[in-house]
Parts: C-alpha cells; sequence; structure tokens
C-alpha cells in the first residue's frame, strides 16, 4: 500500500444526550438528497447539547462538526451501528451507538448535510514547545517509522479531501489526542480504519501529543 495511502479518519461524533421521545420522521420528498431543515431539527434535538447547535462543540470532550465533509459524516455514524455478520460496530461507543440506532440511512444524509454546512470555529495550538514536532509529523511524517506524513491525506490546511478523508483543521487537541489513542488500540476501541491503525500505533504518546495540538491550530 503507498505511503500516502495509510491515511484516514480520526475524528468525529461522540454524543451525550438521550434520544427519548425523538422518532425521527424524515422522508425527504426526493430521496437520497439531502434535507438541510430536516436536518436541524436531528442536531437541534440530539446532537446540540455535546457538538453544539451549530456543530462547534464547547470543549474537547466531544468533536467540532461544523464543516466536516458530509460523506465522513454519514460513514462515522453508520460505523457506530453494528452491521450485518458483525459482532461489535467498528467504533465502539455505548453512547453513539444509542444515537445512531434509531436514524435512518436518510436522517444520516440529512444532519451530516446540516453540519457539514455550517462555519466552524478557528482551534489554535496551546504548547509552542511541542509545535515544531507536531509540524514535522503532520507535514514531513516520520521516516525512520514510516509514519506518513498526516497532510498527504489530510492536506496542508487540514481541510481533507472530500469522501476519503475527514477535515482536521481546528480540531480540539484532546478529541484528537482520544481519537489516535483509540486507533492504537485496535479492537474494543476504534478498529474502522486500518490506515490509521497502523499509523498510530508507530506513534509515541509524546508525538500524539504534539501533533494534536499543532492540528488544533491549522487553518
Amino acid at each position: 500500500m503507498r505511503m500516502n495511502r495509510l491515511c484516514k479518519a480520526l475524528m468525529v461524533f461522540q454524543v451525550a444526550a438521550g434520544l427519548s421521545g425523538l422518532a425521527v420522521q424524515a422522508r425527504a420528498a426526493d430521496p437520497g438528497k439531502p434535507d438541510i431543515n430536516r436536518g436541524q431539527a436531528i442536531a437541534t434535538q440530539v446532537c446540540a447539547s455535546c457538538h453544539g447547535a451549530d456543530g462547534n462543540s464547547a470543549g474537547g470532550a466531544y468533536p467540532k462538526l461544523a464543516g466536516q465533509h458530509p460523506e465522513y459524516l454519514v460513514k462515522q455514524l453508520m460505523d457506530f451501528k453494528t452491521q450485518p455478520g458483525a459482532k461489535q460496530p467498528a467504533r465502539n461507543n455505548a453512547i453513539m451507538a444509542a444515537m445512531a440506532a434509531p436514524l435512518s440511512n436518510q436522517d444520516m444524509v440529512n444532519v451530516a448535510a446540516y453540519f457539514a454546512a455550517q462555519t466552524p470555529k478557528p482551534g489554535y495550538a496551546h504548547n509552542k514547545n511541542t509545535v515544531p514536532l507536531g509540524e514535522k509529523i503532520y507535514r514531513a511524517g516520520i521516516a525512520e517509522r514510516a509514519v506518513p506524513a498526516c497532510a498527504s491525506c489530510h492536506g496542508p490546511t487540514g481541510q481533507g479531501i472530500p469522501v476519503q478523508y475527514p477535515r482536521l483543521s481546528g480540531q480540539w487537541a484532546d478529541y484528537t489526542v482520544a481519537q489516535l489513542t483509540a486507533f492504537t488500540q485496535g479492537p474494543g476501541a476504534r478498529n474502522n480504519s486500518d490506515p490509521m491503525h497502523t499509523i498510530a500505533s508507530r506513534l509515541s504518546d509524546s508525538d500524539i501529543k504534539a501533533v494534536a495540538d499543532y492540528i488544533a491550530g491549522l487553518h
């Protein structure tokens, strides 16, 4: 596998708010096409308490979703569901499993389109001492450990490549650290990207913290 293909997904979706009383009745007039208004209704009733009404969460416990590629958001929601033939979901999170379970495919398309249309708020790097290391990993990788540059998949400013790779720019460092750590653990944590499992397993804890802080300041 080519080095620049060894990247896939770092972030997205971890909600903690009940779905009680919400039987999402989103059947768009033209099935398959996103209905942003219905997506906003789902976001307001289900997602806002953790991710913010506009997808800009208040802290690193929950990822920013504003401006994220809609295809990526849909995939992550699907990965929180146990698929036919599987023993557990690709992303193992009891809270998000409960949130995603009632959503139809159309619901997921709608809410993803809504968050994708929102304007992400910029983030900032906080540790000036680790910025050089974080920048090196992000832009050049670590050749001696066969770690590719994050930029080769997620872009020089962290905008990602639609459909394939998520937007990282401005994401909370704490969230990125948590997801990279989960990728190192594989099954039972986050097992929905073989490339990211391979990459993260080659990073030290200090590498992860440095590159996550650097990503928070990308714009």
